[in-house]
């Protein structure tokens, strides 16, 4: 079961939803599925760490933005528990992802596009707030979102493009 809706994004969410987006370009330039993610102190604003996408250029099926974006984190602060951190990305996270987020033990979760093939925040599972897991996070669903969905649609629509013109 849902928890209650948590208190509009702040000021600081949508700065940083920003960054995420650019992050985002930085992915699609090098030809992975544009993601971005930032891991910030909540309390001050400070980024603690931000990735985009690595799966094709490092072969890994875990180079994912927050997932890189959590495990520089942890590194950076010294802890594997990000409860003062929110963690800001442009697509709904994965089944693998969302249980990183919860075993990180992050506060906040602010993301821009849904995921209706494999997002496990709220358009698959919930996990990131399901009272039977010991630990929930503060949601903030579709911020920025038409910006971050526009910015995947044009991604994969010139990428089929390309593949048809190679054909």
């Amino acid at each position: 079961m849902r928890q209650p809706e948590p208190p509009q994004p702040t000021t600081t969410d949508i700065e940083m939803m920003e960054r995420a987006i650019e992050l985002a370009q930085q992915s699609a330039d090098a030809g992975e599925v544009p993601v971005g993610a930032i891991v910030y102190n909540t309390q001050t604003g400070e980024i603690i760490a931000q990735a985009h996408n690595t799966r094709e250029m490092h072969n890994n099926p875990a180079g994912h933005a927050e997932f890189s974006a959590i495990q520089s984190a942890c590194s950076s602060i010294g802890d594997w528990r990000l409860n003062d951190c929110t963690l800001v990305v442009t697509l709904e996270p994965c089944p693998m992802c969302a249980g990183l987020i919860v075993n990180a033990r992050v506060g906040r979760l602010i993301y821009g596009a849904s995921d209706p093939k494999a997002g496990a925040v709220r358009s698959l599972f919930e996990l990131c707030d399901d009272t039977r897991l010991n630990h929930r996070c503060e949601i903030h669903a579709g911020v920025l979102g038409d910006r971050c969905s526009d910015q995947l649609r044009t991604f994969f629509r010139d990428l089929r493009a390309q593949r048809k013109s190679n054909g």
